[in-house]
């Protein structure tokens, strides 16, 4: 069982048309309504492929109704903490070119009561002693910035292993604390934590040492288009594959997670399970999830202690 914690969830609309026009009427000739958060993306992708899970979450109004009957109608077991605000909505808009623009809601403000319950209601799953626990996304109102800091001493106190995806001062005060067992970034997200620019294959890998030392145990790194790296204390691995002209490449990071956490094996073989999960992902409108027969893992190059000194745009 892997459980996933998504503190700021959603539903997820997308909207698809040709080009986006700033400022005029734009017409969709399509669209998609998914659950959303990143954490419930992961749950999606587990239970698509046969790993059991439970999606963690707080909800409150109609949306977070409507999001716990959708999580229900595609066999993701939840567990709802309720909210008394209410659970927000993101728009999507994906062009022909495949072009996509985000608009996320900031979503709801949790009391510190309602906080206290979230985490009183993960610790009951804790408990049970989880193959892993994935919190993974934004951390809504009124959540304080060391909320995961507080998560990872509740995983520490049940040993079970900890995920995290996350950006910004809650990644940092995360990673500083140390405990993780690994940490996925994109190479933004790692550059804004580190300080500095990242343009070489050298440069990311150098960050990502950076973390380990502050007592994580891998960092897994989204390279968008370019693939994707996984370093650890022992050596580093980058995966990819040729170019695709993608739907939509919302919840590729998400799908790219799970696909690492289903796979068994070598470092190098459970970058190339991540890196074809991810790719299957862009290939679906909206943020739809692949299924199996999506997943195309002779497509993906692994290479073992990449060379320092490409520029992350020559992957």
């Amino acid at each position: 069982m892997i459980v996933t914690l998504t503190p700021n969830p959603s539903l997820d609309r997308a909207l698809e048309l040709d080009r986006l026009r700033v400022g005029e009427v734009n017409r969709a000739h399509g669209g998609h309504l998914h659950p959303g958060g990143k954490g419930i993306n992961v749950s999606r992708v587990l239970v698509r492929h046969g790993v059991p899970t439970l999606a963690v979450l707080p909800t409150g109004g109609a949306d977070g109704a409507r999001l716990v009957e959708m999580l229900a109608e595609i066999d993701v077991p939840t567990l709802a903490v309720p909210l008394v605000d209410h659970t927000r909505s993101n728009l999507t808009v994906v062009e022909g070119s495949g072009v996509t623009t985000k608009i996320n809601a900031p979503g709801p403000k949790l009391t510190p009561d309602e906080v206290g319950a979230l985490l009183a209601a993960l610790e009951t799953q804790l408990a049970t002693r989880p193959a892993a626990l994935v919190c993974a996304g934004s951390l809504p109102l009124g959540a304080p910035e060391t909320f995961f800091v507080q998560v990872a001493g509740l995983a520490a106190r049940y040993s079970v292993p900890f995920v995290l995806d996350t950006s910004g001062v809650p990644l940092t005060r995360a990673v500083r604390q140390g405990g993780l067992t690994l940490v996925k970034p994109n190479d933004e997200e790692l550059a804004e934590l580190v300080g500095r620019e990242l343009t070489t294959v050298g440069d990311v890998i150098d960050a990502a040492r950076e973390v380990i030392a502050a007592c994580t145990r891998a960092v897994l790194v989204s390279l968008g288009a370019h693939g994707a790296l996984l370093v650890l204390a022992e050596g580093a691995w980058w995966a990819g594959g040729p170019p695709l002209v993608p739907q939509s490449t919302v919840g590729a990071g998400d799908s790219t997670l799970a696909g690492f956490l289903t796979a068994d094996g070598s470092p190098g073989d459970r970058l190339r399970t991540a890196v074809a999960f991810g790719r299957a992902a862009v290939l679906l409108p909206g943020t739809a999830v692949p299924d199996p027969t999506d997943i195309d893992l002779d497509a993906v190059r692994v290479v073992e202690s990449p060379d320092p000194r490409l520029a992350l745009k020559e992957l």
